[in-house]
């Protein structure tokens, strides 16, 4: 029976110190915050978007960098196993718009409790706070863990400790250094999934405003779009956030951190050509004859947003709408089609929901997660150099990534 030692206690860990477990491994999962789960715990908004129910065939364009390593572990352990395991478990699930997959309960502490009573009923011994300081190598094997509770040795040792996102929960990139000396390259490790800066100021006037049914584009300085999004956004102090932007955010990012210049897009109104939202507008207006241009926009647009877009429109706020002229009206139409940020930098990588980059994954076996240079070590979960969409399948690349490295383990 082989001695297991998981590092980290996150989704990946938890899965893989639970796989392991129960192909008959003792377990020794280390985590060196005083709780487990922390991160999983606060995972959509306190929801915890477990999974998305689209085909798992379907999966691997949903991780634009190196989604093809997935393929194996997301077939072992899919979507719809992730959902059996849990369900098996007591907590039921629910599918959401963009076939996000939630607890009924809308409780990520239940999901977390579920794991941690398959953990006790696999005899999983949780060793918390446990600091993991240095791995000891010998022979092309990890040989040993230094840590705050003592020297430990193990037939294989799991690196799920996550990457740089959320450092208050513990993942503050321990495990990369530990890689880097077993010999692993690291990919530079930048935001994932981040909010993002822009230059204009007006944006904190709309700060919390969400808006549904938009598009944002997103282009190089050269003019050439980057990607395109349609969904829902969110005005902040600093800039913009919410789905649509934290999925275009991976690829801004990578701009950014070679000093080019990005544009954001939005269209307030991409159900309506340009044409209908000149008549659509005319209407309003007539409507509205008698009031003043600042009046005549509620049906609209939100109220927030009004003396915004008529500071940009330079239209003369206080004009009887009556009086406004085809040019002005065309300028609106304009704006609203083509809303335009100039963005200037993400948020820091702390505030960032998952890490790009990380371990190298051309080092790392797919169909065990197992290391490809040091014979009885495993990688597993956000520590490696791979990053989802929002819509939860960072978290399904989590356990199934997780359950594999386990189960792989365990056979060592």
């Amino acid at each position: 029976m082989p001695t297991i030692i998981v590092i980290g206690a996150g989704p990946a860990g938890m899965m893989a110190s639970i796989s392991a477990a129960a192909e008959g491994a003792r377990v020794k999962l280390l985590e060196k915050k005083p709780e487990i789960g922390k991160k999983l715990s606060i995972t959509g908004k306190g929801r915890c978007n477990l999974t998305n129910a689209m085909a798992i065939e379907d999966f691997i364009a949903q991780y634009p960098v190196n989604g093809r390593f997935l393929y194996s572990s997301l077939h072992q352990f899919s979507n719809l196993d992730l959902i059996s395991f849990f369900e098996e478990r007591g907590v039921k699930t629910k599918v959401e718009r963009g076939q996000r997959v939630f607890p009924v309960s809308d409780r990520a502490a239940d999901v977390v409790e579920a794991l941690q009573k398959c953990m006790y009923q696999y005899g999983v011994e949780v060793i918390k706070p446990c600091q993991v300081k240095e791995l000891l190598l010998q022979d092309g094997r990890v040989s040993f863990l230094k840590t705050d509770c003592g020297v430990m040795s193990a037939d294989a040792f799991i690196i799920a400790t996550g990457g740089l996102s959320y450092p208050s929960t513990g993942s503050t990139g321990d495990g990369y250094r530990w890689a880097a000396q077993a010999g692993h390259n690291i990919v530079i490790p930048r935001p994932g999934l981040v909010p993002l800066e822009t230059a204009e100021t007006w944006v904190s006037q709309c700060q919390g405003l969400s808006l549904k049914n938009v598009q944002a584009t997103a282009y190089n300085q050269e003019g050439r779009m980057i990607n395109r999004e349609c969904g829902e956004m969110l005005f902040t102090h600093f800039g913009v956030s919410g789905p649509i932007i934290l999925t275009m955010s991976s690829e801004i990012a990578l701009l950014l951190a070679d000093g080019k210049q990005v544009r954001l897009v939005i269209d307030l109104k991409p159900a309506l050509t340009a044409e209908k939202l000149d008549e659509r507008l005319q209407r309003d207006f007539d409507l509205y004859s008698r009031k003043q241009f600042k009046n005549a926009l509620d049906d609209l647009l939100p109220r927030m947003l009004i003396p915004v877009v008529i500071n940009l429109s330079a239209i003369d706020p206080h004009k009887p709408t009556h009086q406004a002229s085809r040019a002005e009206r065309l300028r609106l139409v304009e704006l609203l089609k083509n809303l335009t940020l100039t963005i200037t930098a993400t948020r820091p990588i702390k505030e960032a929901i998952v890490t790009r980059g990380g371990v190298d994954v051309s080092q790392v076996d797919p169909r065990s997660m197992k290391s490809r240079l040091v014979e009885n070590l495993f990688f597993c979960g956000e520590i490696l150099d791979i990053d989802g969409y929002t819509g939860g399948f960072n978290l399904q690349a989590a356990f199934s990534t997780g359950f594999v490295a386990g189960k792989a383990a365990a056979r060592i």
